[in-house]
C-alpha cells in the first residue's frame, strides 16, 4: 500500500522545524523505532536548510517542495528548491564542503543525509533548483506488551 503526502511552504528558516514536525508525523502512522524518527527528522532539516540557505540565498519570496511516500516500511523523501542549484553536485556531497564558509556553515549536510539514509539522489541544474530524493528501509518496530 502507498501513502503519501505533498506540502509546500516560504524559504524562510522558521520553516524548518515546521518541516520537521510535519513529516514525523507523517512517518510516525507507520511506527518506526525512535532512532529513525530522530535520523528523518535530521534529513530533513539539513535538507531544508539547503534550500534556504544555499539555493535561495535567504531571500523568503520562494518555496521549498516536499513529497513524502511510504510504501510497504520504505519511506521515500524528496525535498526541493527552484533556487540557483549546485555548479558541482559532487563537490557539494564531499565532507567539510560549503558555498558559504562566511556564514560558518559545517559542509556536513550532504554526508548527514547520506549516513541516516539508504539511498541519495541530488539532482541540480544552475539556475533551475536542486532536488534531493531519498529513501529509508524502517525496521519493524515491536511493541512489547506485558
Amino acid at each position: 500500500m502507498k501513502n503519501e503526502m505533498a506540502v509546500q511552504f516560504a524559504s524562510i528558516s522558521e520553516n524548518e522545524s515546521f518541516a520537521r514536525v510535519t513529516v514525523a508525523a507523517f512517518v510516525s502512522q507507520v511506527d518506526p523505532t525512535m532512532d529513525e524518527l530522530t535520523e528523518i527528522k535530521t534529513v530533513v532539516s539539513e535538507a531544508v536548510t539547503n534550500c534556504i540557505i544555499h539555493g535561495y540565498n535567504n531571500e523568503a519570496h520562494h518555496q521549498v517542495y516536499i513529497t513524502c511516500a511510504l510504501i510497504d516500511g520504505e519511506v521515500e523523501l524528496t525535498i526541493k528548491d527552484e533556487g540557483i542549484g549546485i555548479s558541482d553536485v559532487d563537490e557539494a556531497r564531499q565532507p567539510l564542503y560549503t558555498s558559504k564558509p562566511e556564514l560558518e556553515r559545517s559542509g556536513m549536510g550532504f554526508t548527514i543525509i547520506e549516513n541516516f539514509m539508504d539511498t541519495v539522489e541530488v539532482i541540480s541544474i544552475p539556475d533551475k533548483g536542486t532536488t534531493v530524493h531519498m529513501t529509508k528501509q524502517l525496521t519493524k518496530s515491536k511493541t512489547v506488551c506485558s
